[in-house]
């Protein structure tokens, strides 16, 4: 697939978008006129810089209400025409951008369209430059990708093609089979872009909302499909319009977009035969998580080892040969980190004691490695000692670790191979373990902006799929939530975006420096004998009002016996339809990280309705702003 992206698409100044989307990865570069107008240089310099860069300048766009204007201002259209054609022959493309007219003044008609197409395809040719028409899907006239290609039809010029835009097909739901019978030749390039369905007026929408394929809802897939079956082997580009994106960083909204590219043109291989995409694995499949590591210090870790074992986790092992120890309760496995050297300790010297990487246990590690990389992701490694594992690993949310193992090679076996056993210690007063199973879910809290970024990097590499936004209401704003999983329930992330950092979640990206894991949701078969075993072992759970316990008993219609069982252990209630889902956690720890308990029968959610409770409770234990963290 031959890359591009337009430059509106990106905050910053015109040298700083061109570095960026060269840096990304793209092979070309639409140049959107405001960009070349704020810009103090010459076409020619603009031309000059992208092709140092390497990039290709598809086209220059837009040019706006040509087609369909009366005679009295027929001429005017085709003297700006004349003045856009010398700007692109300055900057060094031969492609302007023709958008279907929208002005008041236009008088409509295929023939009368076609017709000045065709002399504008006669002025272009005679200096070697092309013209490209899009459908505006607010157009006066012409609104619908067929009647645009009906006037490129009538046309018939050589120089006159088609621009497809996935947005304005697909926000009119017009039939994309359509575009099938369109011959590759006449389709001169295809810009890109998907949006989360949202009833509003069309020119706002686009204009506002838009963001890269996979990010939002629309069927860019499908789209995409339709226009590889027709051979086309052109540009595919990016032309979007987001508020987000214009305030984000140029480099990270570049390295998006190339990535959503990267992964369309992936799916588009595996159902066309086309030469669109590059050869690599399929999207992975993660069978669970095989661990999360804690990065702290000596001091610090005896809290967090504490509530470690209050959760009924034991000591199971040591590293060969750092200072690293494994806690393990059914499949669980938390490793906590003090080693004075290496990355965790620089983690632990930005974040504080912060859960700054997991690994996942995926079928292939080797073949969801290589992927991960051709969709951009970051590769780490560090040293490791003669004899140790090498695992694969991937830089995640706020620069932590993602650590792919398989149970097929010696990575399946790395606490075996990396580190030694203890003995059992028992305690006097030791009751066991509190019955907790596995990991049931991962809670990564961003920052509102990155949360697109995030659902695409977990989406386009593992085998799995995001859930429709949900509002998490906290005492001091909004939270916005979505959800990563796979349909096994083996791998479940939800992704919490901050825009206020007086909420929880807001506090947590403040006092951590960044975004990271806020929590950890462990799953078990019996939350009332998992919470007497947590009580036993000195377990403090999170105290929840009771007055939340008198709404849940009439909302579901509980018996009283066990609302007053819910009560009396902090457990909160949740139902969607035939299913129950019981929540317990405990309190705070540092900056407001916290562990949860749950019991799912048949339910699929993530108690969001439970939220705004949980987190008015958690907020009560939290640091009051502007005390130091060392007061008290």
């Amino acid at each position: 697939m031959k890359t591009s992206i337009a430059t509106v698409t990106l905050s910053g100044e015109l040298p700083e978008k061109l570095e960026a989307i060269a840096r990304a990865g793209f092979d070309g570069v639409e140049i959107f006129e405001n960009d070349f107008l704020a810009f103090d240089g010459s076409p020619a310099d603009v031309g000059r810089m992208a092709r140092d860069l390497g990039l290709t300048i598809t086209l220059f766009q837009p040019f706006r209400d040509f087609e369909g204007m009366p005679d009295a201002l027929r001429g005017r259209t085709f003297d700006r025409a004349e003045r856009k054609f010398d700007i692109m022959q300055e900057l060094g493309t031969d492609m302007v951008l023709v958008c279907s007219n929208v002005s008041q003044a236009a008088l409509g008609g295929i023939d009368r369209a076609a017709a000045d197409f065709r002399e504008l395809g006669e002025r272009a040719a005679r200096r070697g430059l092309k013209v490209g028409y899009e459908a505006l899907a607010w157009g006066r006239f012409v609104n619908d990708h067929r009647d645009a290609w009906e006037i490129v039809r009538r046309a018939d010029h050589e120089n006159v093609g088609l621009i497809l835009d996935s947005f304005h097909s697909l926000s009119r739901k017009i039939d994309i089979n359509s575009i099938r019978s369109i011959p590759k030749e006449k389709i001169f390039i295809v810009q890109l872009a998907d949006a989360p369905l949202i009833d509003m007026d069309l020119l706002y929408w686009s204009r506002h909302f838009r963001n890269m394929p996979g990010e939002g809802d629309l069927p860019v897939t499908a789209f995409t499909e339709a226009v590889a079956s027709t051979g086309y082997d052109g540009f595919f580009s990016l032309e979007i319009f987001n508020d987000q994106f214009r305030g984000g960083s140029t480099r990270e909204i570049a390295a998006d977009g190339h990535r959503s590219l990267i992964y369309l043109a992936d799916q588009i291989r595996r159902k066309v035969d086309t030469p669109v995409g590059i050869d690599m694995p399929d999207r992975a499949a993660v069978r669970g998580v095989g661990f999360v590591e804690f990065a702290t210090d000596a001091e610090e870790a005896v809290e967090l080892v504490a509530l470690l074992e209050a959760l009924g986790f034991r000591k199971a092992a040591v590293h060969r040969s750092k200072k690293v120890t494994l806690f393990q309760q059914g499949a669980i496995r938390i490793l906590v980190n003090v080693d004075p050297a290496g990355f965790a300790n620089a983690a632990y010297a930005v974040h504080g004691t912060f859960a700054y990487a997991m690994a996942l246990v995926v079928d292939d590690a080797a073949e969801a490695y290589a992927r991960a990389l051709a969709l951009d992701a970051e590769a780490f490694a560090q040293p490791v000692a003669a004899g140790e594992l090498q695992l694969p690993a991937i830089r995640g949310v706020g620069g932590g670790l993602i650590y792919l193992i398989d149970e097929k090679s010696p990575l399946g076996r790395f606490s075996e191979i990396d580190f030694e056993p203890v003995a059992e210690e028992g305690k006097a007063g030791d009751a066991g373990d509190a019955g907790l199973l596995q990991v049931d879910h991962i809670a990564q809290t961003v920052a509102y902006d990155e949360m697109l970024t995030w659902l695409l990097f977990y989406t386009s590499i593992f085998d799995t799929r995001k859930t429709p936004m949900v509002d998490i209401i906290d005492p001091a704003g909004v939270v916005r939530s979505q959800v990563i999983e796979n349909e096994a329930g083996t791998l479940r992330i939800t992704m919490n975006g901050a825009e206020n950092r007086r909420t929880l979640a807001g506090h947590f990206i403040a006092e951590k420096f960044g975004s990271g894991i806020q929590h950890l949701a462990f799953s078990t078969s019996d939350i009332f004998a998992t919470a007497e075993a947590l009580r036993a072992r000195g377990f403090k759970a999170l105290p929840i009002s009771p007055n939340y316990y008198d709404d849940v008993e009439a909302r579901f219609g509980l018996e009283p016996a066990l609302t007053e069982r819910l009560k009396a252990e902090n457990i909160l209630y949740d139902r969607d339809g035939e299913g129950e889902y019981f929540q317990l956690y405990s309190g705070t720890y540092g900056e407001g990280f916290f562990f949860e308990v749950v019991e799912r029968r048949s339910y699929r959610g993530y108690g969001a309705p439970n939220a705004i409770f949980r987190i008015a409770a958690l907020k009560k234990q939290m640091r009051p702003e502007g005390i130091p963290r060392d007061a008290g």
